[in-house]
């Protein structure tokens, strides 16, 4: 069996929307570590890092919403089960 990971193409517009929001995550994280070398208050880091967390999680229900909504239909019916169970255990990764 042909392998399917790559079988479908994602729009520009999408691929640069989710880079945007990782360039953003990245840099929220990177003020999140400076804020730890000055010995800032850990309730303050801790309240920047629950907003990376969610910042992640919004990246990552993006990415899901986009796959449902375009990527999903295009799969080969053969292919369909086991598409879906890699899936979902991307899923079951991605929320422990």
């Amino acid at each position: 069996m042909e392998n399917h990971k790559h079988t479908h193409q994602h729009s520009q517009k999408h691929i640069k929307a989710i880079s945007n929001r990782l360039s953003r995550t990245i840099g929220h994280l990177e003020a999140v570590k400076n804020m730890v070398k000055r010995d800032e208050d850990c309730s303050k880091i801790l309240i920047q890092l629950a907003a990376v967390k969610a910042a992640i999680n919004n990246t990552a229900k993006a990415i899901l919403k986009e796959h449902l909504a375009h990527c999903i239909h295009h799969i080969d019916t053969k292919e369909n089960k086991q598409s879906i169970e890699e899936l979902n255990k991307a899923i079951d990764m991605f929320v422990k």
